[in-house]
């Protein structure tokens, strides 16, 4: 068996995979500054963006959730993968040839390694899409071309058949070397008796993930003796298929997306191809599953969706009752936004595939363009269902709106929707916002009324300072030089040790340095840096090395040896100050009769501080 991957082999991995295109895929990044990059962090929810990329130093962090590192460990985190299979799959797509050392074997993973997985739907994919333009795959194309689809659209969406005999792909896999293990772990093919596929006789839309891999499968029914009655089956769970953070078309639609701060949430494949074919490139949609959280997510990330920069998500739905029960559910999760959420409805009930069939792609830009408030909109269906004439009929109207309108978190756009349903109902907006507060006390749980019990008070500890507490910053500029711009930090920096740094974290960055060789080994090692980070032993540390490795430096360019010995020296004179102190402070409490030799010298100690500390304020002036 294989032994471990060689250091030099991963060195380059971490050289040629640039973190900003990585992290690209799954995040959309702005410049912030000094070099840095911004984006809303895919590990935690957020309404301003803390997820900083350093390009230069190749490294990530998160100021919110603290998570940070290089690009092996942005993609284990993100896809939860090994260390190995993260370097496997970064050295596949960047080219480098990964050797091994003879030695013990890693343990092997359970199951199939993601990349596996993701190959083996690569090759169904292709296996489907050829299959598309067999005999036996004429209802398929006739399906498309009553849709509006041609053979372009086909190719551009990576349309396929899937063959009515029930073990083609099997086999197909099979010859390429794929085992039935395999085959199922992707969800591709199951096992009952033998393998068999999933997917039977069915027209065939391949979901990817943001970065372009295939993961999933939506199917179509197409034949009526077809045994299963499902109009739609998709891939079911996997290691790489999630339904509840998947949508169809964010291959296609993120740069879009990015570009223009909008996203179009359909409810279809065919309403996914519709939109972009029409000329509006932003669309999505669910696969087999109601937009959810998660599904909001992904769509922040790409939107750029902050509390300085907003943008918009426009939901398309029939103007049915199911339709009107999904403008609720999407509603209720207004508040995962902070940008503005819109509904599109067209008149006559005609979903955007719908549309264009019979009026164009013109229709369907203007569908999304004629969009209104999705709070409007929701707010007038609950209304309407009642008298308005009658005062008890807005009464009624007016308690079920403030009910909905107080379920909403965020208590900002509470008194804008106060507004709208007096507006809406003919009220006085004072007796709508009565009635919402009304709303919100009856809806709150008694438990959450009553104070909490009252608990024995725990052993005080000691608190860490803030690492940009002021006090500090010297200390913070200067480990930034050394991680980021190491080769720039000469030999003027020798002269620093641990005691230089007051803060504990500070002080544990400074050893983790130490322990990879120092600045020197960093300007000959482009893998320097995350040889610091895993140098260090304690999180808060670690967490601190990735934070040092993405904040700009507060210089425009390329630190400058005058830069770097101003900080060097301050940090110098910073550590004699607080010597300077501790001394003065025990000859306060040293009598100069009773103890007169400890005195002297600790008095001459001082003189000597004294001069130490001028000669490094006079190398800091001549520096500036």
């Amino acid at each position: 068996m294989a032994g471990r991957i060689r250091e030099d082999d991963i060195a380059e991995v971490r050289e040629k995979a640039r973190i900003d295109e990585v992290v690209s895929s799954y995040v959309t990044l702005r410049k912030a500054g000094g070099g840095s990059l911004k984006g809303l962090c895919p590990f935690h929810d957020e309404k301003s963006p803390s997820f900083n990329v350093n390009p230069s130093r190749g490294y990530f962090h998160c100021f919110g959730c603290q998570e940070g590192g290089d690009v092996i460990n942005f993609l284990m985190k993100i896809d939860g993968l090994s260390f190995a299979e993260t370097v496997e799959r970064l050295a596949d797509k960047y080219g480098v040839q990964l050797r091994r050392e003879d030695g013990d074997a890693p343990e092997r993973p359970r199951g199939p390694a993601r990349g596996r997985l993701i190959e083996a739907n690569k090759v169904a994919q292709e296996f489907y899409a050829g299959q598309l333009e067999t005999v036996e795959a004429v209802a398929a194309r006739e399906f498309l071309t009553s849709r509006g689809f041609d053979q372009d659209a086909a190719a551009t969406f990576g349309i396929g058949f899937a063959p009515r005999d029930g073990e083609a792909l099997a086999r197909h896999l099979r010859g390429r070397s794929f085992s039935d293990e395999d085959a199922i772990a992707a969800g591709l093919v199951a096992m009952g008796r033998s393998a068999y596929d999933r997917f039977r006789g069915r027209l065939l839309w391949p979901i990817r993930d943001a970065s372009g891999d295939t993961i999933g499968f939506g199917a179509r029914r197409i034949f009526d003796d077809d045994k299963i009655e499902a109009k739609y089956l998709n891939t079911s769970e996997t290691v790489l298929y999630k339904k509840s953070q998947v949508l169809y078309g964010i291959d296609l639609a993120r740069r879009d997306m990015a570009r223009s701060s909008q996203a179009v949430v359909v409810e279809g494949y065919t309403d996914v191809m519709a939109c972009h074919l029409s000329g509006v490139p932003t669309a999505v949609a669910t696969c087999g599953t109601a937009f959810g959280d998660d599904h909001a997510r992904v769509l922040r990330r790409f939107l750029h969706d902050h509390e300085e920069f907003r943008g918009e998500v426009i939901f398309t739905f029939d103007g049915d009752a199911a339709g009107q029960k999904a403008a609720l559910k999407a509603f209720g999760g207004d508040q995962n936004f902070v940008s503005q959420t819109y509904v599109a409805i067209e008149p006559d009930g005609l979903d955007p595939c719908d549309l264009r069939i019979q009026k164009g792609d013109a229709a369907v830009r203007e569908l999304v363009a004629k969009r209104q408030p999705l709070y409007r909109f929701v707010l007038a269906n609950v209304v309407t269902k009642y008298d308005l004439d009658r005062a008890d009929g807005r009464i009624d109207a007016m308690r079920e709106a403030a009910g909905l309108v107080s379920s909403i978190r965020d208590r900002s756009k509470v008194d804008a929707f106060a507004r709208e349903i007096a507006g809406m109902i003919g009220v006085d907006v004072d007796d709508a916002r009565r009635e919402v507060r009304r709303a919100a006390a009856r809806a709150e749980r008694p438990d959450e009324r009553r104070a909490a019990p009252a608990t024995a008070a725990e052993p005080s500890r000691p608190q860490v300072p803030s690492l940009r507490d002021p006090r500090f910053s010297t200390e913070r500029e200067t480990l930034k030089i050394v991680i980021q711009h190491p080769g720039a930090v000469g030999r003027v920096i020798e002269g620093v040790g641990p005691h230089d740094f007051s803060h504990p974290t500070y002080r544990g960055v400074w050893e983790a340095v130490a322990a990879a060789g120092g600045p020197a080994a960093g300007a000959k090692d482009n893998g320097w840096s995350a040889r610091v980070r895993s140098s260090a032993a304690d999180p808060a540390v670690s967490s601190a090395i990735s934070e040092l490795g993405v904040e700009p430096v507060l210089t425009p360019a390329e630190p400058t040896p005058t830069y770097v010995a101003m900080h060097v020296y301050r940090l110098q004179e910073l550590t004699t100050m607080r010597r300077i102190a501790e001394l003065k402070s025990r000859l306060q409490r040293t009598n100069p009769v009773e103890h007169a030799a400890p005195y002297n010298k600790m008095f001459g100690e001082l003189v000597a501080l004294e001069q130490h500390r001028r000669n490094l304020r006079d190398q800091q002036v001549k520096s500036q």
